[in-house]
């Protein structure tokens, strides 16, 4: 049974307390991006709270020494397990790593539940994917991770819906009957996964006949991107505050300034630390981000570690390039948005930096600057190209008009001299391939 709040069989279930531990090196807080402590715990309180667990207690433990045991010290453990008592905690979290021993070990002392960083976020994903290709992705991810450490019985896995146990599980048994099942499943959820990655292959195709560029909003969880989409676009897409509000793409058309139409696309928030069984399992939902014109790079400009949030960012996109998901000139197309800079006294009161923009998708500040720039930003992406088109060959004129940027035209007996702005790709079609 997983730890929720709310009703079970007919009966209002009690809250579920929880307890958040912050295992911290002096290490760890080196650099100018580096996580501040206390930003780190709330952001850790949050993604607890996220998933209907009531924190009762949270704290930051400094680390002079990891135990390969228990990861913390003697007195450690003892001064928690003292809290876990007094607050009648039946979860705690760990924002950290932990090794199957060290987790197992912590839960008898405890006499609780306990939970990683890694095994919350992927609770949190697997409660809320909600399309077929996120609830494969993170159900994979999580048995690669529940693969290593199993400590609870996996035999009905079959039956598994929705989220994932990690906080709830029926025992200690049949280890390897568990793990031929997880063996076979993970089997079955690659395939079921290259199916829908060549299906989104051939979405994508199907997009590159359609003239509209696309512009990818990417950023760290919660830095606004779904309210800046649904400011931009006027979609209803969900935008609560709340981590990891927004798990699938979503995709609309919208009108820029110059008339030009764009398909943005709103993505899963990154987070640091993003579980690795996650990042090779969500390749597919940032191929919008490889494939974009234009990609938003959206900030909670007022967040305390927002230096350190784009940087957790850029290493993820970084790794895209090694990996060669992404192309190394990804930074040219981007456009940092400082979102939220109504918090901070205005759009006038944040320092942008060239290439970047504040806004506040709340009050709409800013906005249609950012379109003017987007608008821009694709216009310089684009090629200017001189066509005569004969009399009778309307139909090439008019594929010109719905894919192009009309920039200059002459009609005389001979036909239309025509001067239009085209993207690369459909420049390279008009001129070397048959229309269509």
């Amino acid at each position: 049974m997983r730890f929720r709040n709310g009703e079970a069989d007919g009966v209002r279930a009690l809250p579920v307390r929880a307890g958040v531990v912050l295992p911290w090196q002096r290490s760890q807080a080196n650099g100018e991006a580096s996580r501040a402590t206390e930003a780190r715990l709330a952001e850790a309180v949050a993604l607890t709270a996220s998933i209907g667990l009531v924190v009762v207690h949270s704290a930051v433990v400094p680390l002079r020494a990891i135990r390969p045991a228990t990861l913390l010290g003697e007195g450690q453990l003892s001064a928690i397990g003292r809290a876990v008592s007094e607050h009648n905690i039946a979860v705690v979290v760990v924002d950290g790593t932990l090794s199957p021993v060290q987790q197992r070990n912590l839960e008898r002392a405890w006499s609780c539940k306990v939970i990683d960083r890694t095994g919350l976020i992927l609770d949190i994903f697997g409660e809320r994917a909600a399309t077929r290709e996120g609830a494969l992705q993170v159900e994979l991810a999580h048995l690669d991770y529940q693969r290593s450490r199993l400590v609870r019985s996996w035999t009905h896995l079959e039956r598994q819906r929705g989220g994932f146990g990690f906080l709830g599980g029926p025992g200690e048994t049949q280890i390897e009957a568990d793990r031929r099942l997880i063996g076979e499943r993970i089997v079955r959820l690659r395939r079921d996964l290259e199916q829908v990655r060549r299906t989104r292959g051939l979405h994508r195709s199907a997009r590159q006949r359609v003239p509209f560029p696309i512009v990818a909003l990417i950023g760290y969880t919660n830095a606004g991107k779904s309210t800046l989409f649904n400011a931009l676009t006027g979609a209803d897409t969900a935008s609560r505050d709340q981590l990891f509000a927004t798990l699938d793409p979503t995709m609309r058309g919208h009108s820029l300034p110059s008339g030009r139409r764009m398909i943005l696309s709103d993505t899963v928030g990154f987070i640091s630390e993003l579980p690795h069984e996650l990042v090779a399992s969500f390749r597919a939902t940032l191929e919008e981000v490889a494939a974009a014109d234009v990609i938003l790079h959206v900030r909670d400009i007022a967040h305390p570690d927002s230096l350190a949030q784009r940087a957790d960012v850029t290493a993820v996109l970084e790794d895209m390039v090694a990996d060669g998901t992404l192309d190394a000139g990804w930074g040219a197309r981007t456009i940092e948005v400082f979102n939220k800079a109504d918090l901070v006294g205005g759009v006038g009161a944040v320092a942008a930096r060239p290439g970047a923009m504040a806004v506040s998708a709340v009050s709409g500040e800013g906005l249609d600057a950012l379109r003017s720039a987007i608008d821009a930003r694709i216009a310089a992406g684009m090629e200017t190209a001189d066509y005569a088109i004969a009399p009778e060959d309307g139909a090439r004129l008019a594929w010109l008009y719905e894919h192009g940027e009309v920039v200059d035209r002459l009609d005389d007996a001979a036909g239309v001299r025509i001067k239009v702005r085209l993207r690369p790709e459909d420049r390279a079609r008009f001129e070397h391939r048959p229309l269509g």
